[in-house]
């Protein structure tokens, strides 16, 4: 199946060009405090893909009815109500992963880039493209989110994806990845400051790929 030209650009611009957690710099509160396991990030990652997908999707279909006056308030309501909905769903379905997630998963209705991309994108495109960049920006953000995770986690505790069990539950419990035995952590990783260095490295790569180019 060909991609279109746009469909490939949003995809390029989601998960590279304009990657909301490198280069807009949007939803730092969450990438910063969940990203300290592998398996933390990915979720929460998901669960606001999930969000932003649905959102968009849902203010291009009714872009056109919404009075101009009422458009962010109708926004703001139309996301509440769909992290609501995921929120409720992981809290049935993953209770230990909610309470670990804990305030940040509501607190995806004021996600910054979530309003943004309703807002700059979805409110003037076509469903399909809306539904599209919504996927596009959650997945470069839960690519930053899991990178980020995945350094602090190595570095702070010596392992990879602990907590798996709180997805997927006991049979999980053993996919946890020592790479460093007995080793101590380095604290500074697992605490904001290690999220805001590990953050910092990152887009600092980034720029150092597109100068080298």
């Amino acid at each position: 199946m060909m991609i279109s030209d746009a469909s490939r650009d949003i995809l390029y611009k989601g998960l590279w060009q304009q990657n909301p957690g490198i280069v807009q710099l949007l939803g730092l509160c969450p990438l910063l405090a969940v990203s300290n396991t592998v398996v933390n990030a990915l979720s929460l990652g998901l669960a606001t893909t999930l969000v932003m997908a649905l959102s968009s999707g849902s203010v291009a279909i009714i872009r056109n009815l919404i009075p101009n006056a009422l458009r962010v308030p109708v926004f703001i309501l139309i996301i509440a109500v769909l992290v609501t909905v995921v929120s409720l769903l992981i809290q049935a379905y993953a209770q230990p992963l909610y309470l670990v997630l804990g305030i940040f998963l509501p607190l995806i209705t004021t996600n910054c880039i979530v309003l943004a991309r309703v807002e700059a994108f979805a409110s003037k495109q076509p469903t399909h493209l809306s539904i599209l960049d919504g996927i596009a920006m959650g997945l470069g953000l839960t690519a930053v989110l899991v990178t980020l995770g995945a350094l602090r986690e190595l570095f702070g505790k010596g392992t990879l994806f602990s907590g798996a069990d709180l997805v997927l539950g006991e049979i999980a419990k053993g996919w946890t990845l020592t790479l460093f035995q007995n080793y101590d952590g380095f604290i500074l990783a697992i605490l904001p400051p290690g999220a805001f260095i590990g953050l910092g490295l990152l887009i600092a790569l980034r720029n150092r790929l597109i100068a080298g180019r």
